[in-house]
């Protein structure tokens, strides 16, 4: 079989090499001509997949490296019997760690404590049920809204979306969707920013479109939200720049571009493609990148708070700010040349490793603290004061 993939997927080559001829070209290069004679495509977000793009080709499989599939028309696919597999979950860990980094750095910048505010939890699936349990551990009150959940499960723990309007933080981990009893584009509009508490914090890692931009940049400059924490854009990769400039903290679409958030979803969809057509191959994506280094956090004897204490370990292993610095470089461009630079932002990003690779080294007196921090992933030992 020969495949056509997007370059730019991590270890996607090896993953399908043993499987057939590989094709990789980069994302802004697929065109008609490149899938024509393709059996099997490996997208990732930026690459739309319907039909116009594959009408007459012999594409029988695609995979997208992600967990979002608003990019492609899953009704044509169904409709010319091409399988599609996408990545659930893949990323949910890593997208977890960097909603805990923009809690810490608010709490720390802003000088307030989480411990006893209340999160509202939008979409609890396999990212926001991991959000939930973070913001437990971090001491915060958390209500969750979930229709599609709601709907199916007899589970009290759902509340209507108008009961988290008085949250201190709202976090949103929904997919995309234009239709249908619980559609979610531009589910934060006009009407429901103005209902949120004033002076709330409102996180975006799921999609661009489920915020209205507009009305989002209006709240902001008339201080109506306290904080904004912007990870997807509308009108990606052309940003609205008014908008990057007055949020708190922007980052280029990449809450869920931890190493192994990336690994694990060209490993499943590897694995989908294999179990559709009977295909007995095995290949561990983790043989492949390695083990990285171990990496250790030694928190200083300082009688710090509890929070800057948080801060200081999820900071070391995540550096939110660092994304959001260079993001802020766009605003530095010619327009012309915006685009291309959010797109590089993502395609050429740094490795970031997971909490679980580092282990935190605790003094004594900061030993309450061990659970936290192990709830939030990492490892962690309590170093004995020393004579």
């Amino acid at each position: 079989m020969k495949f056509v993939v997007d370059k730019n997927i991590p270890l996607v080559e090896k993953a399908f090499g043993t499987l057939g001829e590989v094709m990789a070209v980069e994302t802004g290069e697929f065109t008609r001509k490149t899938v024509h004679d393709a059996d099997a495509l490996i997208v990732r977000s930026e690459t739309k997949v319907n039909r116009s793009f594959l009408e007459g080709s012999r594409v029988k499989f695609v995979g997208t490296a992600t967990i979002g599939t608003d990019h492609i028309d899953l009704d044509y696919l169904k409709s010319k019997e091409i399988v599609f597999a996408g990545a659930p979950g893949c990323n949910s860990n890593s997208v977890k760690e960097y909603i805990v980094a923009a809690l810490l750095h608010l709490s720390f910048a802003k000088g307030f404590s989480l411990k006893g505010k209340t999160i509202g939890v939008v979409g609890v699936g396999n990212v926001g049920s991991k959000v939930v349990k973070a913001a437990v551990a971090l001491g915060m009150k958390v209500l969750q809204n979930d229709p599609p959940r709601a709907h199916t499960e007899d589970n009290s723990i759902f509340v209507p979306l108008d009961d988290l309007m008085a949250a201190d933080v709202i976090t949103l981990h929904v997919p995309l969707t234009k239709s249908g009893l619980d559609a979610t584009y531009h589910l934060f509009d006009e009407k429901r920013i103005a209902m949120m508490k004033s002076g709330a914090v409102l996180i975006n890692t799921s999609r661009g479109s489920v915020v209205e931009t507009t009305s989002l940049k209006r709240a902001i400059v008339e201080n109506r939200l306290y904080s904004t924490v912007i990870d997807v854009w509308e009108n990606e990769p052309m940003i609205d720049t008014k908008l990057l400039l007055v949020v708190t903290i922007g980052t280029p679409h990449i809450a869920g571009y931890s190493m192994e958030g990336k690994t694990n979803a060209v490993g499943m969809v590897r694995e989908a493609f294999c179990n559709h057509f009977q295909i007995e191959s095995s290949w561990d994506p983790k043989e492949e990148i390695g083990i990285p280094e171990v990496m250790n956090i030694t928190v200083p004897d300082d009688m710090l708070p509890s929070e800057e204490v948080l801060h200081r370990a999820v900071s070391q292993c995540y550096n939110i700010a660092y994304d959001d610095d260079k993001l802020s470089g766009m605003l530095t461009l010619p327009a012309r040349y915006r685009g291309e630079y959010f797109k590089k932002l993502r395609t050429g990003y740094r490795t970031r490793w997971e909490f679980t690779n580092v282990t935190v080294h605790l003094p004594n007196q900061h030993k309450s603290l061990k659970e936290i921090i192990t709830a939030l992933g990492f490892k962690c030992i309590i170093k004995e004061k020393e004579d």
